[in-house]
């Protein structure tokens, strides 16, 4: 058994005031940390539940953009009907993870806090830095085939497992926290960190923060041209092998005026590469182009024998979704977030 206590604060300054207490923890959905808890990976001392707090509304912020509470559930998220109108790449990228259940349990704070699913992190008898600072990663050598081919280190290989973390790196997303010395926000490409020699840590939140909202700028432009394809070893409820979310801002003249691409399954953080944006940036579609930009924001991949295969699923990936949301956000939704990866990988990820 492992004793703790739970509590259950009716606002913001109360949570804020139990977690500062040795161990605690914050639980919503706990589609994450209830799972930890089970196979002892984390054994919190107690649990700070927020699911009282009204941070749970999504609503649009004066500059046009949209603000989603932390506690509002990744369901609501991926159906309201302004994230559907204005931002479908998020919607599609919330509907391609986990299950409907796990979905309407799961918060948008939560997720972005998730720890990875890799199975030496989750297998308490065998060594892991992430666990165990200095007790080494026996993935590097061992089963790699979900590990990460970029931005990883000799401390750790894992990866970060969210898909609405992939878009909300495409849409360029702050997210904000607060504790009792006050509020600041985290661009969203400084929230993830790269594992270094310190994989324990995964994000830039401290431990008596608290993930109050995610706001996203207006994305208008990209509406009409985003997609995110995700590859997997079966079309439903598993992580991603790679994924991909591309979002296109597309002129009359047929001209690409700026482009956002993040990669998924591939590092312990969303994965992006400006000055691969860059190239497809005043350049009209074009698969040889396309295949730059993949070259571009895949240098330095490196594989560990058994996730070899990422590197060339992952270039053929990208020059596919390009290609999708060229087409338009209406005709990929169908077929994006839906790749089984070992289909994929039999016909050539072409």
């Amino acid at each position: 058994m492992n004793p703790l206590s739970f509590v259950v604060p009716l606002d913001v300054a109360a949570a804020l005031a139990q977690i500062r207490a040795e161990g605690a923890r914050f639980i919503a959905g706990g589609t994450n940390l209830v799972d930890l808890m089970k196979e002892r990976v984390m054994l919190p001392r107690r649990l700070v539940d927020i699911n009282h707090l009204a941070l749970d509304t999504i609503e649009v912020e004066a500059d046009g953009g949209l603000s989603l509470g932390a506690l509002a559930r990744n369901a609501a998220t991926a159906y309201h009907p302004l994230v559907l109108e204005r931002y479908p790449l998020l919607s599609a990228a919330i509907l391609a993870g986990a299950s409907p259940q796990i979905r309407n349990m799961a918060t948008n704070g939560g997720n972005l806090l998730q720890r990875t699913r890799c199975h030496y992190f989750y297998d308490v008898g065998v060594p892991c830095n992430k666990r165990e600072p200095g007790s080494g990663c026996p993935a590097i050598g061992g089963l790699s085939r979900q590990h990460a081919i970029l931005g990883a280190s000799v401390a750790c290989i894992a990866t970060h497992p969210s898909d609405m973390c992939v878009a909300l790196a495409a849409l360029e997303a702050v997210v904000h926290v607060a504790s009792q010395s006050g509020e600041r926000s985290i661009a969203f490409a400084d929230l993830h960190r790269l594992p270094g020699d310190q994989p324990h840590v995964d994000t830039s939140v401290a431990p008596d923060e608290l993930i109050t909202r995610i706001v996203l700028p207006p994305a208008d432009r990209f509406a009409g041209h985003s997609v995110y394809l995700k590859l997997r070893e079966r079309a439903s409820y598993a992580f991603a092998l790679v994924s991909v979310a591309v979002m296109l801002d597309i002129g009359d003249d047929g001209v690409i005026r700026e482009a956002r691409l993040a990669l998924g399954g591939v590092a312990h953080k969303p994965w992006r590469v400006p000055e691969a944006e860059a190239l497809l940036q005043g350049a009209a579609p074009d698969a040889g182009r396309f295949a730059a930009c993949a070259a571009r924001l895949l240098a330095g991949a490196q594989g560990q024998g058994g996730n070899d295969f990422k590197i060339v699923m992952a270039s053929r990936a990208i020059v596919r979704a390009l290609a999708m949301a060229v087409a338009g956000t209406r005709s990929n939704t169908a077929q994006a977030g839906n790749v089984p990866g070992s289909a994929l990988a039999a016909r050539g990820a072409a």
